[in-house]
Order: structure tokens, then sequence, then C-alpha cells
């Protein structure tokens, strides 16, 4: 089983890089990019059958150390 989780910071939260590529997007001329947001996504590979406790491990997993839940949010994805 695979899990995908995609981090990304919360509503609100300053994001630097996003400004920074989107900056470099409207020098570039692209200039109907209205917003860029800016996260990371991280793909496991899981040793389990069960999705529910797949599921239980890989949000323990992101409260612990995949996502800075003060200032990140996170999805999780199985497949």
């Amino acid at each position: 089983m695979k899990a995908i989780v995609n981090v990304f910071l919360k509503t609100g939260v300053l994001d630097s890089q996003g400004k920074a590529v989107h900056h470099a997007l409207d020098s570039l001329g692209f200039d109907s990019v209205s917003d860029v947001r800016v996260g990371k996504q991280i793909i496991l590979k899981l040793d389990e059958t069960d999705k529910e406790k797949a599921m239980n491990n890989v949000t323990t997993m992101c409260e612990e150390l995949l996502a800075n839940t003060v200032i990140e949010d996170y999805n999780i994805e199985l497949v």
C-alpha cells in the first residue's frame, strides 16, 4: 500500500516561497497566475494491508513528524 501525504501552509500563514515563485512567474510573462502556494508531497510505501490501520499510522506520522501542525495542514491519500 502507498500513502501520499500533501503538506501545505495553513490559510493566513505567509508563504514566502510561494510569493517568490509568483514573482518569478510574473516576470516570465505568466500574468494570469493570481496566487501561488508551495507545499510538499511525501510518498510512503507501507507494508500494511489494513486501510484503517494504515490511515491511523500515517496520521500519527504526520502529527508527530511530517507536518508542523501549528502552521501546516495535510491530507492523506491511500492507494
